[in-house]
């Protein structure tokens, strides 16, 4: 076994390679960025060493830094993470020359893999369904037409060397094919310096389902079932679970041997996937083999007991599988929700900052089921515009599905994020939805429900009376405090009203609350009575209670006449007032928002790139104007209407805030 090995990665990941390390007693070694200084997996490791300047590029990306790190820390063996130098042949290559073991397959299975072209070929000769389509290059528009046709419509065209959803086009007819064999042609050759394009069958109401196999260096292999990773926004996955809803037993076992076909097929070692894309009658194809551990393996493990990581590293240091396939249990569901700094709101933009408040649920074991949070982060660190910007995977484990989900949902409800934009919302209204809990799920479920972005949740009726309950009872917990504060209350509680109106969602809601040592009563005016308990004090910004006979976890803010609370993906504005405060309140007049249309306001923050107009040019609706750059993403700003530039506020290489003015329109 390695006394000594090295993470060339950073963040959650490396966090997560620290910990199985520890626990098999292997030193670590972290390298980082001047950005990284203080991370999480810097203070974790027994060993740090800093590899260069914040951009990627010039860090962790750079192999000739990266190894020199590898000898100054005399490690015996690397672990990649995912991202970065994880499937490079050449870094892998690097290792090898130096007498370095990597935690990942060999130099030629990467390479192997690593052509969308290449990788469907060997596929195909070992046995693997692949999706109808001609893998040969293809000379021109007309070529692409023939083969298109012969496919049938419609048809997918692809980057041989493409990947992140570019050099990617659907057609469904010639025309189409013309226009998109060019395109993609194009895409490809500024993205990836190589044109090469491929044809194949385009599946309709596709599902994303994965394998994971793991494979040692005695010539066993074996997979350790599937992951649903359907829920995608952009060909980025934002929830994962183990195993799928959608597959049978037969189809499991005819997708696990094919996988583990094509890894014997490459001589493949190491934790690997194999991605397949699924159709609506179960029939499976082959759509590509990442070499490298996944970002949503953890659920896998959560299902099989089986850390990866530790498998990982034992592979690397020669030892044989110590499991049979038989002998890899399938046990209950686990549910991944990858927690991003990005803000739903503005269009899943990246936001970068000081976390001020991170608490993320207790982990372990609950009852039931197992909360798991993999993250690289902690309260009062920043989120960096350099890298990535996942924050977190929050996973749970239940006997089944639907109690994974429900433990989810209380997560999520429960993680508390501040200082920065999040997807938390987003994810809660996932977990909602009536499609996604009944396993319905395609690649296009996030663009299909959400067709214009999220605009968050509004609650149910029977949902929004619990939330109304709950607000009664805390507010008069709240004035209980507020009236011994202020000397109007002695030990006697009942000089606090009992009657209340509760204006939430656009609805005015009458009750009235009864309350003893256990708990509280609320009557609304209708007669149903909820009952609420809980230990929540003024002050405490999460309260966990129990209403109507279920949980019910908010993130509680004190607002003037009420508080802000947010549950279910829903951010909510509760005023609690007496009947004659109500009264007033409807009499006063309702604050406008200001007007920003003669603003070109940041919607994100970032780097200033480039200023793409002067002071008193007129501009056209849809013209850019500038540039933004934050978190591996360039966003151009464009106008909304025809207008003219009257005064320039900021300059390229400016640092700018969230809704910062950039210009102002005459």
């Amino acid at each position: 076994m390695f006394r000594k090995i090295l993470i060339a990665n950073r963040g959650e990941i490396a966090c997560r390679v620290i910990k199985t390390a520890r626990r098999m007693g292997v030193e670590t070694v972290a390298i980082y960025s001047e950005a990284d200084a203080r991370a999480l997996h810097v203070r974790m490791a027994d060993e740090a060493i800093c590899i260069g300047p914040a951009p990627a590029a010039q860090s962790y990306i750079n192999i000739d830094r990266v190894m020199a790190a590898v000898r100054e820390s005399g490690a015996e063996a690397v672990h990649p993470g995912y991202g970065f130098l994880s499937e490079n042949p050449r870094f892998a290559a690097a290792l090898a020359e130096a007498g370095v073991a990597l935690m990942g397959p060999p130099t030629s299975a990467m390479e192997a893999m690593g052509d969308k072209i290449t990788s469907k070929r060997i596929a195909a000769e070992a046995g693997v369904s692949t999706v109808p389509g001609h893998m040969g290059l293809i000379s021109d528009a007309d070529e692409a037409v023939r083969i298109a046709q012969g496919i049938g419509y419609p048809v997918m065209i692809k980057a041989s060397a493409g990947g992140g959803g570019k050099g990617m086009r659907i057609a469904w007819s010639d025309k189409e094919a013309r226009e998109g064999f060019q395109a993609s042609k194009n895409e490809a050759a500024a993205s990836f310096g190589d044109d090469r394009i491929f044809i194949e069958k385009f599946v309709d109401q596709p599902r994303h389902i994965e394998i994971q196999v793991l494979a040692d260096k005695h010539g066993n292999c074996v997979y350790l079932y599937e992951r649903e990773c359907s829920i995608q926004r952009r060909n980025q996955k934002v929830v994962e679970e183990a195993p799928s809803p959608f597959l049978d037993p037969e189809t499991r076992k005819a997708m696990g041997e094919q996988a583990c076909a094509l890894a014997r097929a490459v001589g493949y070692e190491s934790a690997g996937t194999v991605e397949f894309i699924v159709d609506g009658a179960r029939n499976f194809y082959f759509l590509e083999m990442n070499t490298r551990l996944q970002v949503e393996h953890p659920v896998t493990e959560l299902i099989t007991g089986i850390d990866l990581v530790e498998q990982m590293i034992r592979v690397a240091a020669g030892e044989p599988l110590p499991f049979t396939q038989a002998e890899i249990p399938l046990k209950g569901w686990a549910v991944e929700s990858r927690l991003y700094a990005e803000d739903p709101y503005r269009k899943f933009l990246p936001s970068t900052g000081r976390l001020t408040r991170y608490r993320p649920p207790a982990e372990g074991l609950h009852g039931d089921m197992v909360i798991r949070n993999d993250t690289g982060v902690y309260e009062g660190g920043e989120i960096s515009r350099f890298y990535d910007p996942m924050i977190a995977k929050l996973c749970t484990w239940a006997r089944t599905r639907q109690e994974a989900i429900d433990a989810m949902s209380e997560a999520l409800d429960a993680f508390e994020v501040e200082g920065i934009g999040h997807n938390l919302p987003f994810l809660s209204a996932v977990m909602a939805h009536p499609r996604f809990r009944e396993g319905r799920l395609t690649t296009a479920f996030i663009a299909e429900e959400w067709p214009d972005g999220f605009r968050g949740v509004a609650l149910p009726p029977a949902e929004l009376r619990r939330v109304a309950a709950a607000a009664v009872a805390m507010n008069r917990v709240a004035e209980i405090r507020r009236a011994r504060i202020s000397g109007r209350l002695d030990h006697h509680e009942r000089h606090v009203g009992s009657d209340w109106i509760v204006d939430v969602q656009g609805e005015s809601l009458p009750a009235s609350v009864l309350a003893e040592p256990g708990g509280a009563d609320v009557t609304f005016a209708d007669g149903a009575t909820i009952r609420v308990e809980g230990p929540w004090t003024p002050g405490r910004t999460l309260a966990q209670l129990t209403v109507d006979g279920r949980p019910l976890v908010l993130k509680v803010e004190d607002a003037t006449g009420g508080f802000r609370l947010r549950t279910g993906g829903a951010d909510l504005r509760v005023h609690v007032r007496t009947p004659r405060q109500a009264e007033l309140a409807r009499l006063m007049p309702e604050k406008l928002p200001p007007d920003t249309s003669r603003a070109l306001l940041c919607p994100m923050p970032g780097l200033l790139v480039q200023l793409l107009v002067a002071e008193g040019e007129e501009v056209e609706e849809g013209q850019a104007l500038a540039t933004v750059e934050a978190m591996k993403m360039e966003n151009t700003l464009k106008a909304e209407r025809r207008a003219k530039v009257a005064r320039i506020r900021a300059r390229e290489g400016d640092t700018l805030a969230v809704d910062q003015v950039i210009l102002d329109f005459a």
